[in-house]
């Protein structure tokens, strides 16, 4: 067969395979991006198999796959819900569309101004802050207490967030994008006393934090006023506005990159090559075994007649003729799975009186996989003559 269906895709399967490897590719990023790839990797494994399954006609294994994968899709959308609610909002900023993307890059240029104004401020006046910016990564599952908010974020509100006299102060305030989701949150404490040194109860929060997850975790001392950034179990002080603006203008870009069209032009052709290429290639082969050796085939096969032995004493004098021409329809993967006996034709002489006779071909009398279906036969009918003993006297 060598590479000849590659051109029986056509233009709709090009397009088909294009859109399915963008989706493909997408989850292999999200996935990637959550630090949830062991799941992937066991999904592609049992998509595989579950191929094979198919490609091969083993039933049992089909079905079990199949609804393991109806289970696997339901537990997805319950336990990544929060990473899945980040990456539709995510397809729709950075859609095609570039009045979306022009005001992604507005807010996103706000915030940086808003959170360093801010905590220039905190830092002046020896107010104590902790607020975390989210990355990629979610951060829900590691948050303790905390009250709901998802408002505008601005200079007032934060510093009305981190008012001494407010109940919430001490805890910590959680961004995402130019929201402010959450005040008076909880975190994770860490234990790397080492890196912590004398630090207060606000970095021990901050790095915990950002041992577990991507975030952005920024603390203002409320004893000397020092401004220190925590990210990725490392944490560091920031004595420079100029600094602080750049640090969190780089986390921001890393979250939310450039929205320049050139250069996302040449980021979408080079980066995550390999992805790209692992995503174009479960595509092919799901489009191989899911559409192409799906499609309706039909064949025809010139095939020997075959049959018992009639009722003793008789014998069989003659058989015309001695082959037949069946034309069958099936999905082309049904073709690959027959064995050396198939197709086969075979006709039962145990109930024929001697003489000549006719016997009727149908379906009954061949041997097919069971996905194949006999279109037409060629001849119909064959001439069997049984001899009986003596008969020629």
């Amino acid at each position: 067969m060598g590479f000849a269906w590659l051109r029986e895709i056509g233009l709709s399967g090009i397009v088909d395979i294009l859109i399915m490897t963008l989706f493909v590719y997408s989850i292999m990023i999200w996935f990637k991006r959550t630090r949830a790839g062991f799941v992937l990797t066991g999904i592609i494994i049992m998509a595989v198999v579950y191929l094979i399954a198919r490609q091969f006609s083993l039933p049992l294994t089909a079905a079990v796959l199949q609804a393991f994968f109806a289970v696997i899709l339901v537990a997805i959308l319950v336990i990544f819900q929060e990473e899945l609610r980040h990456f539709f909002e995510q397809v729709a900023v950075w859609s095609l569309n570039p009045k979306l993307r022009r005001q992604a890059a507005w807010a996103q240029s706000r915030a940086v101004e808003i959170l360093v104004r801010t905590l220039t401020d905190f830092a002046k006046d020896h107010i104590g802050a902790l607020i975390v910016v989210r990355g990629k990564d979610p951060i829900l599952r590691h948050l303790n207490a905390g009250v709901d908010l998802n408002g505008d974020l601005s200079e007032p509100l934060l510093k009305s967030l981190f008012d001494p006299h407010s109940l919430g102060h001490d805890g910590a305030v959680v961004i995402d994008g130019n929201r402010v989701a959450q005040f008076s949150c909880h975190l994770p404490l860490s234990k790397n006393f080492k890196k912590l040194e004398r630090a207060g109860t606000r970095h021990a929060a901050a790095l915990g934090l950002s041992e577990l997850t991507d975030a952005l975790c920024l603390v203002v001392s409320e004893e000397d006023g020092r401004v220190s950034i925590a990210r990725f179990g490392e944490i560091k002080e920031i004595q420079e506005p100029e600094k602080l603006h750049n640090e969190v203008s780089s986390f921001f870009r890393e979250v939310q990159p450039a929205t320049d069209e050139h250069r996302s032009w040449r980021d979408f052709v080079t980066k995550n090559s390999k992805q790209k290429l692992l995503a174009f290639g479960l595509t092919l082969a799901l489009w191989f075994v899911l559409v192409h050796e799906a499609r309706v085939v039909q064949k025809t096969f010139r095939i020997p007649v075959e049959y018992t032995r009639p009722a003793s004493p008789l014998t069989i004098g003659d058989i015309t003729p001695r082959w037949v021409d069946v034309t069958v329809s099936g999905p082309r993967r049904a073709f690959y799975l027959m064995s050396r006996r198939e197709p086969r034709l075979l006709i039962k002489l145990l109930g024929l009186d001697a003489g000549q006779r006719r016997v009727v071909l149908s379906a009954s009398n061949f041997s097919f996989p069971k996905e194949i279906s006999i279109d037409d036969i060629e001849p119909r009918q064959l001439a069997v003559r049984l001899d009986a003993p003596n008969a020629a006297r």
